[in-house]
């Protein structure tokens, strides 16, 4: 029972609750009226002058529908750039949880471009099988690179990607024993707080081995090079996001610290040039890479996004005047469909060829010019599951790098918000509040665990079509469905090629 004394305390007290939901109501009664003042004289947006206050809600749904479409709209096997199942896949490796399914695949394997691998009936025993093999880099070099990982974290740069999201990544590589590209935005310390192999990527813009012109400092380059983390540099020639333009990171992602280790200035729109303005043929690219190598004494390399091939033909037949020693050491081929970086829609939707022409192209024409045993090829473009890093493989990729895959792995939802510094996940923002929920400690081994079982579950691939370990798959382990539904042989669709005065020979 309530004592006499409580009840005009509890009295006052709805009282003034009740004054407070009147208040309140009015309020938004008013708010609701001078919206309606604003947008029945705006003439900025028809849908708010015709549909005032609540026309607004289309903006609000348009926003969150980015968010909400993959949970309750969205089939498994249909959304972009990446649908459910393969995002599951991410997850669930990340998590290093059960990756079995039951009832069968809700793939479609009638779908015209559905790689198909062609187990053996007597496939590869556990006893049989054979750790991945060691593939050196840069064999004329005072320092070559040896590594046996098939799967390495592509570039994203300090910068577009945050601090905590530079950290994990370092420390999964380490765990994992693989390799990490700075991307464009210079090395930051947080790359080599992990102790992970670095590969320093050499943008349009030269971050991080600039001088205050924006040109290719040696000292600076020395100074990178000294690290011993940092295994190998990486020229940018293009990328899949933007082919033919340069980085762009906005203005409200250039803090102090990361102007300082870019070179560049804080708080302003960082938009490097679309191309090397001191590379502009391929003798000048040639003598770019041997620059950097002479210097830093590592592998150097360059990554590219495919178009117009010609020029590699001019190319290859350049180094064989120099000598196969002025080669790259390797070349990063990367698939024009988008990837981490911000860019404009028609440079990532409908510029350069995707890396399902562009890899073999790269590959025959090495082989055509007798190069393939002297430069490397890194194959890149949403690569994220076994599956992909398997058919790369077949196609003559010697190693596989990933940045979105490696996104999912910290967290990503696919939220698409990249760009925008808003990031849910704390991935790509710098806002100090989104970034709480990325912890570098537990998202490292998330990291590593899904480097380690796309190994494992690549080897499941190569071991069913009856070899020992994953570099030994070739073109005729695979098969491509064609427009009239049926599969035909890789290596139909793109024959080896051997090297000009050999005859071709079938596998």
């Amino acid at each position: 029972m309530m004592s006499s004394e409580s009840l005009p305390v509890i009295a006052a007290v709805m009282q003034v609750m009740a004054a407070l939901f009147v208040i309140l109501i009015g309020c938004a009664v008013l708010a609701i009226i001078v919206l309606f003042i604003i947008d029945v004289t705006q003439t900025r947006s028809a849908i708010r002058r015709n549909y005032p206050v609540v026309g607004r809600f289309r903006y609000f749904f348009e926003h969150i529908g980015e968010f909400f479409r993959q949970y309750f709209f969205a089939m498994d096997r249909e959304e972009l750039p990446f649908n459910r199942a393969q995002r599951s896949w991410a997850y669930r490796a990340a998590k290093d949880i059960d990756n079995t399914v039951g009832f069968g695949s809700t793939r479609d394997l009638r779908a015209t471009g559905t790689v198909l691998f062609v187990n053996c009936p007597f496939p590869t025993l556990g006893i049989d099988a054979a750790p991945v093999g060691h593939v050196t880099v840069g064999p004329y070099c005072d320092k070559p690179y040896t590594s046996n990982s098939l799967f390495n974290i592509s570039g994203m740069s300090y910068g577009a990607i945050s601090k905590p999201a530079v950290l994990a990544l370092s420390r999964g590589a380490k765990q994992a024993g693989c390799w990490m590209n700075t991307g464009e935005g210079g090395l930051s310390p947080y790359h080599l707080e992990g102790g992970a192999d670095i590969v320093f990527q050499i943008g349009t813009a030269k971050n991080g081995v600039r001088d205050l012109q924006g040109n290719l400092n040696d000292d600076r380059l020395r100074e990178v090079a000294a690290h011993e983390a940092v295994r190998m540099f990486e020229i940018k020639m293009s990328q899949g996001a933007k082919p033919g333009k340069g980085g762009i990171l906005p203005g409200g992602k250039v803090t102090e610290e990361i102007a300082g280790i870019r070179g560049i200035e804080a708080g302003s729109d960082a938009i490097s040039p679309n191309r090397h303005t001191d590379i502009n043929s391929n003798p000048e690219l040639l003598d770019m890479i041997s620059r950097v190598r002479d210097v830093s004494g590592k592998p150097v390399g360059f990554k590219a996004v495919i178009g117009a091939y010609g020029w590699l033909d001019n190319l290859f037949s350049e180094i064989l005047e120099r000598g196969i020693e002025s080669a790259p050491d390797f070349i990063t081929v990367d698939s024009a469909d988008g990837g981490t970086g911000a860019a404009p829609m028609p440079l990532i939707d409908d510029v350069g060829l995707p890396l399902r022409e562009s890899l073999p192209l790269l590959v025959d024409k090495l082989n055509e010019y007798g190069l393939r045993d002297r430069v490397r090829v890194i194959a890149s473009g949403k690569l994220i599951t076994p599956a992909d890093v398997a058919w790369a493989l077949c196609m003559g990729a010697d190693f596989i790098v990933s940045a979105r895959g490696f996104m999912f792995a910290l967290g990503c939802i696919q939220a698409l918000q990249c760009n925008k510094n808003t990031c849910p996940t704390g991935i790509t923002t710098h806002n100090k509040r989104l970034q709480k929920g990325l912890n570098p400690a537990d998202k490292a081994v998330r990291v590593a665990n899904y480097a380690r079982n796309m190994n494992y579950e690549v080897g499941i691939i190569a071991h069913s079509c009856g070899v020992r370990e994953p570099r030994e798959l070739c073109r005729f382990h695979a098969r491509v469905v064609t427009t009239n539904g049926l599969s035909v042989p890789l290596n139909e669709l793109h024959p080896d090629v051997s090297p000009r005065g050999e005859s071709s020979s079938a596998a």
